[in-house]
């Protein structure tokens, strides 16, 4: 057993050093100094969309910022909540937006970011707001989310 072993457990442990969080898809080396792919799906205050269709509002300049940061250029789409949030679960965005509540149906099938902001719905109940990145790019996730809390998020 001894020499056997030992082949195997340095196969396994050498599967192991990579980078921890890590992302599976590569998110975030892709992104980084490339192209991050945002959805932005219309919701008062936190997406308006400009006359031209160009995305606006308090999320929109958070994840700008963010992109700014990783030396990205945003590739914006905006859509529907339900079709955003699809492409985001399919891999074809990197995160969307738009004041989306961290009760979020979506969650089963993607990744939130902790949540950055509150907000207070007409009776006075309190909703704390999240973004939706790909199911698993935990590097990526990691790299967001931190960037939210020093940001302070969009109160």
């Amino acid at each position: 057993m001894g020499a056997a072993s030992a082949a195997l457990a340095a196969l396994v442990l050498s599967g192991c050093a990579g980078t921890i969080p890590a992302d599976p898809d590569g998110t975030l080396d892709r992104v980084e100094n490339g192209i991050l792919r945002v959805g932005a799906s219309p919701n008062g205050e936190w997406v308006t969309l400009s006359p031209s269709g160009q995305p606006q509002g308090r999320d929109v300049q958070l994840i700008s910022d963010f992109a700014a940061r990783l030396g990205a250029r945003v590739e914006w789409s905006t859509g529907t909540e339900h079709i955003l949030a699809e492409r985001v679960e399919e891999g074809e965005l990197d995160v969307m937006i738009g004041g989306l509540r961290k009760d979020t149906p979506w969650e089963k099938n993607t990744g939130l970011t902790r949540p950055y902001a509150e907000s207070l719905d007409t009776q006075g109940k309190k909703h704390q707001h999240v973004m939706l990145v790909p199911k698993g790019e935990n590097a990526f996730l990691l790299k967001l989310d931190t960037f939210l809390k020093d940001a302070g998020g969009a109160r």
